[in-house]
């Protein structure tokens, strides 16, 4: 362990893998199985608790959990894991529950950004570039997409799927799938437009722009049904990636889109 700098509190597993150049804090402790890439700081009083792999230039907030059990009744003690990716930051008192026999891991992707005192249950699944703000609780199986943002004391119910570049304003309360794009915010919660600005901070294409606007008329502001408006975009819109994301989300929704 090249490098490493282990506080003389804390607690380390002798089955631990910890890269060159990761710091371990003040009463600490890292549990069994667990692997930490180079340069990721545990600060203190954070619990990295068992089957997690953990990426390089991450950081685990003071009094955050990491690999905790899953609350859910249906777990048996079967082996599961959480995966996080490179650059993560997990800050105070953040709670990560490994996966059940669902998808058997919780993953969270690169570069994702979890403030203080966000859940984030058994079989969630989140995406690259990722921000959740303060006091978000996600219920177990949800799906987030790339670069979402999700605005504080948040709830989100079990199996929601969230669509890459959406944003979500915050006390909302989260029951269905939201698409891809798309501003949303409330309780009970209504889509307020495409996400222009996070859109536009991305580099999206004007064209790409318009042609998502024409999409999300048709889905979100005609009097046409799911099917007629599948119809619809297939038929009239540009053959865009981010056109067939989107008409893809709607098509595979099991909770019911947003609308």
């Amino acid at each position: 362990m090249s490098g490493v700098l282990i506080h003389p509190t804390a607690i380390v597993d002798p089955g631990a893998v910890l890269g060159e150049g990761v710091e371990v804090g003040p009463y600490a402790l890292i549990g069994p199985q667990v692997t930490i890439g180079p340069r990721t700081k545990v600060a203190a009083r954070a619990i990295v608790e068992r089957n997690v792999r953990l990426g390089a230039d991450c950081l685990v907030g003071t009094g955050s959990i990491v690999g905790g059990d899953p609350q859910d009744l249906k777990f048996k003690g079967e082996e599961t894991w959480v995966e996080i990716g490179d650059g993560t930051v997990i800050r105070e008192y953040v709670t990560v529950n490994r996966g059940t026999a669902q998808s058997f891991k919780t993953s969270v992707g690169r570069k994702c950004l979890l403030m203080s005192y966000v859940h984030v249950a058994h079989d969630c699944h989140l995406g690259d570039e990722v921000i959740v703000s303060n006091a978000v609780q996600m219920a177990g199986h949800i799906t987030i997409g790339d670069y979402v943002t999700i605005s504080g004391l948040t709830p989100i119910h079990q199996f929601v799927k969230i669509g890459a570049y959406a944003f979500i304003g915050g006390l909302s309360r989260v029951t269905k799938d939201v698409p891809p794009f798309v501003k949303a915010a409330g309780s009970p919660m209504k889509l307020y437009g495409l996400n222009t600005v996070g859109l536009q901070r991305h580099g999206f294409a004007p064209e790409t722009m318009r042609e998502l606007k024409r999409a999300y008329m048709l889905f979100f502001q005609s009097d046409l049904n799911l099917s007629q408006a599948l119809e619809r975009a297939r038929a009239e819109l540009a053959p865009l990636p981010e056109v067939a994301l989107l008409i893809k989300f709607v098509e595979e929704s099991e909770r019911g889109v947003l609308v």
